[in-house]
């Protein structure tokens, strides 16, 4: 499995806000690292989210909505969860007004974390 590194996140983050706009940098160190580290988390030996599409769910929702930058926490969790998926040979099939309708929802709590696992194992190619 191949994981992103915080530095990496990072990088991204700046690379998005350059491209599309908006202010780079932390807003929560602590809030980022819960959304970084709570997919690979294990319980009495079994992992919380075993398979790579829970972690990159998981990845998403922390990242959408700890709200750990200062802004597009919403591009960084939909564009994480792509590129952890892809790094991890899984590919999905959508339209872009499908994937930011998905991700409104979630950031306005109409949907949760399920829903984006669905979401990925419904739209795997």
């Amino acid at each position: 499995m191949i994981i992103l590194s915080k530095e990496q996140i990072l990088k991204i983050h700046t690379s998005l806000i350059k491209a599309t706009g908006g202010s780079d940098g932390i807003r929560d160190e602590g809030m980022l690292d819960l959304a970084l580290n709570n997919p690979f988390q294990s319980f009495g030996g079994k992992e919380l989210y075993p398979s790579i599409q829970a972690k990159a769910a998981r990845l998403c929702f922390g990242l959408v909505k700890n709200h750990a930058m200062l802004d597009g926490n919403k591009r960084l969790g939909t564009h994480i969860m792509l590129v952890f998926l892809a790094l991890n040979g899984y590919e999905l099939s959508y339209g872009q007004k499908e994937l930011s309708d998905l991700i409104l929802s979630l950031a306005s709590g109409d949907i949760g974390e399920k829903e984006i696992l669905q979401w990925i194992i419904e739209h795997q190619k």
